[in-house]
């Protein structure tokens, strides 16, 4: 099963909060100050979250640190979607499609993580 389609991914760890038209301007990922994070939330081990702006009014809210650094092939995967999308006005299915491939690499990360604590080091006796 591809990993989109798995239900897994519809466990959305985002939000897309701010009304407005969708537009995809200026991408960038900014942590959250400590006001906009609440306290059990700054005390989580997976890390820093922040939000991806899409324009001066809109983002995508809770998106982890090391999802939005992730890399694939040379690209960081989260800047390069919607860069590929800038001018363009982000549908409802383009919004649920972003949340879900935050959901899919941080769960690559898990996975990844949970790898490395199992294997002893490289190269492998």
């Amino acid at each position: 099963m591809p990993i989109l389609e798995s239900p897994k991914v519809n466990g959305f760890i985002t939000a897309f909060p701010e009304p407005g038209d969708n537009t995809v301007e200026k991408v960038r990922w900014e942590e959250k100050s400590e006001k906009q994070v609440p306290r059990q939330a700054r005390d989580d081990k997976q890390g820093k979250t922040g939000r991806v702006w899409i324009n001066k009014t809109q983002y995508f809210d809770g998106v982890p640190k090391d999802v939005w650094e992730f890399h694939i092939g040379g690209y960081q995967v989260c800047e390069k979607w919607l860069k590929d999308r800038k001018g363009r006005a982000l549908s409802n299915d383009d919004l649920n499609h972003y949340q879900k491939i935050v959901v899919a690499l941080n769960e690559t990360i898990r996975l990844m993580r949970e790898i490395d604590d199992v294997i002893p080091g490289w190269p492998l006796p």
